[in-house]
């Protein structure tokens, strides 16, 4: 089923051009991924997906340390873990091991096998963290936009049997400017390399998939200068999140943008860095 264009839906969730110059944005996010790249020590291309090759980046890995994967965004099509490295800074400085992960990219492949994968990669960390001398009784997880929507489906219900995993091994969770319901972006130009229809939306919009039960501590955060799709899907979340009884906090970044925010996480002292932290000590 072919779904009609919504120009007013389309512009709410166009990312790319919700900032003045999307380009020098992307730069700054690269050289923060250099930058850890070039002084993290790290342990590149490790596959943790043999059927399909994915593999991830692990920073700081040390005895004892809680280790938190990085999902990145790109409207599920673009990115790469080495474009995403500026999220192990801040957090490894703080004695939390990164792993920055990639995963296939649309319209190669659908929505499911990505959510497939990021969850396989959820898997291989609680199996194989613990060669690297991490602390894996809980895994803590986080992403922006795409990889915010692959955060709500890493803490959705109903997966972790499938996978070998405790019902209660997500720990902390950091969902930034995601997309939590995917009804909307049926009607954008997303929909033309992600061919969804709404049995995807029910499947694997978190917003309809969240816990009964849970300790997870949802960490969300969106850019004040965002458009109005993404912030309406963060308050939407938060809501209903809330609504079941659920510990979430809600962090306020008035001054940011879909992609600055992101950039944060590698300051150590970044107010998103710490209350992932926090959130990270409740659940180790």
């Amino acid at each position: 089923m072919d779904f009609p264009l919504d120009p007013k839906i389309d512009y709410d969730f166009n990312a790319r051009e919700s900032v003045a110059d999307f380009d020098a944005e992307y730069s700054k996010l690269l050289a923060l991924s250099d930058r850890a790249l070039a002084t993290l020590p790290c342990q590149r291309n490790l596959v943790f997906d043999n059927e399909s090759g994915a593999a991830l980046d692990l920073f700081g890995a040390a005895s004892g340390r809680p280790v938190f994967l990085w999902i990145h965004g790109g409207y599920w099509r673009i990115g790469t873990k080495e474009g995403n490295a500026f999220a192990a800074p801040g957090l490894v400085a703080n004695d939390v091991a990164v792993a920055v992960m990639d995963y296939s990219l649309a319209p190669a492949v659908s929505l499911e096998q990505i959510v497939h994968e990021v969850r396989t990669a959820v898997g291989w960390l609680y199996r194989e963290g613990p060669s690297y001398g991490l602390d894996t009784a809980k895994i803590h997880v986080g992403g922006s936009s795409a990889g915010g929507h692959l955060t709500g489906a890493v803490i959705a219900e109903g997966w972790r049997a499938d996978y070998g995993l405790p019902d209660d091994v997500i720990g902390a969770a950091l969902a930034l400017s995601g997309i939590y319901d995917l009804e909307p972006l049926l009607h954008t130009q997303v929909n033309g390399w992600m061919n969804m229809d709404m049995g995807t939306v029910a499947a694997l919009s978190p917003i309809r998939h969240i816990p009964e039960r849970t300790k997870t501590q949802l960490v969300l955060s969106v850019g004040g200068q965002e458009r109005d799709g993404f912030l309406r899907e963060t308050a939407a979340y938060h809501d209903a999140w809330k609504a079941r009884g659920h510990t979430v906090d809600l962090v306020d970044m008035p001054d940011h943008n879909h992609f600055d925010i992101t950039g944060t996480l590698a300051d150590p002292d970044a107010k998103l860095v710490q209350r992932t932290l926090e959130a990270i000590r409740r659940r180790s």
